[in-house]
């Protein structure tokens, strides 16, 4: 892994983002995404983000995940991907324990609809306890045995009250691994603080799946923050700078996934 900002030099796969010092919140967690697309802007191949990523991306996936306490994804991300817990093997237990952390980051889902199946991986580890977050007119009941209800919102998920309840349960940092519409909609809300961005060096063609899917109020201006490449693949860390306009002229619909 070749590093060119902030300090050039090379690296080792498994040092990649290991001395990454994230904030830790205040009211609300540090919120970040972690995101992988294509050259010309492809979020997935044949709908699923794992056909893209390589090496470098692996490895900056798993880093970021030894970095939260919770990792925040939206219902049709779960579905699509076919989540699971986190991997725990004794290096990552020991890396997070280094930093304060629980054995796992908590994956809390995201849903408007409840549309999740209690016997999907992601539910079937009965040592592991996933979070639901959704509003407090979505009928959740069938996955009160599996998973820890938080509900933020009336009719809709609201992001911000959510993302202050999990800070109030001690979450500090959150990463969040989509999908394109929760990635707008915490955007629009104004609630994302860094992106961390894989380039694969691959030509998808036509897709309606981006990193983003939704209308933002006006262009979010990003700072580069760290740059490195490994085997074509380039890295980007962003810092999401503060808006110009405040939230009062933000639109409304910044709608939770389904």
């Amino acid at each position: 892994m070749r590093r060119f900002l902030p300090v050039p030099g090379d690296e080792p796969l498994d040092e990649v983002y290991a001395d990454l010092d994230l904030p830790a919140g205040g009211a609300r967690p540090h919120v970040y995404l972690g995101m992988v697309s294509s050259v010309d802007g492809s979020a997935v191949v044949d709908g699923r983000s794992t056909g893209l990523g390589g090496a470098g991306d692996r490895a900056a996936f798993g880093a970021l995940r030894r970095t939260c306490d919770v990792i925040l994804v939206g219902a049709g991300t779960v579905r699509q991907e076919d989540y699971r817990p986190p991997r725990a093997p004794e290096h990552v237990v020991a890396r997070r324990s280094a930093r304060g952390l629980a054995p796992r980051a908590t994956i809390a889902v995201v849903t408007a609809s409840g549309r999740l199946d209690p016997g999907s991986r992601l539910f079937a580890d009965p040592t592991y306890r996933p979070v639901v977050v959704t509003s407090a007119a979505t009928d959740v009941d069938h996955l009160a045995g599996v998973a820890d209800v938080l509900r933020a919102g009336d009719a809709e998920v609201d992001l911000a009250g959510a993302l202050a309840e999990l800070a109030a349960r001690g979450a500090r940092r959150v990463l969040c691994e989509g999908g394109p519409s929760l990635n707008a909609a915490l955007l629009r809300a104004g609630l994302v603080d860094e992106l961390f961005l894989t380039i694969a060096p691959t030509l998808v063609g036509a897709s309606a799946h981006r990193i983003l899917d939704g209308v933002l109020p006006a262009p979010v201006d990003l700072e580069l923050v760290e740059l490195r490449a490994h085997d074509s693949e380039l890295l980007l860390r962003y810092r999401v700078l503060p808006a110009v306009r405040g939230p009062d002229e933000r639109p409304s619909g910044a709608e939770a996934p389904r």
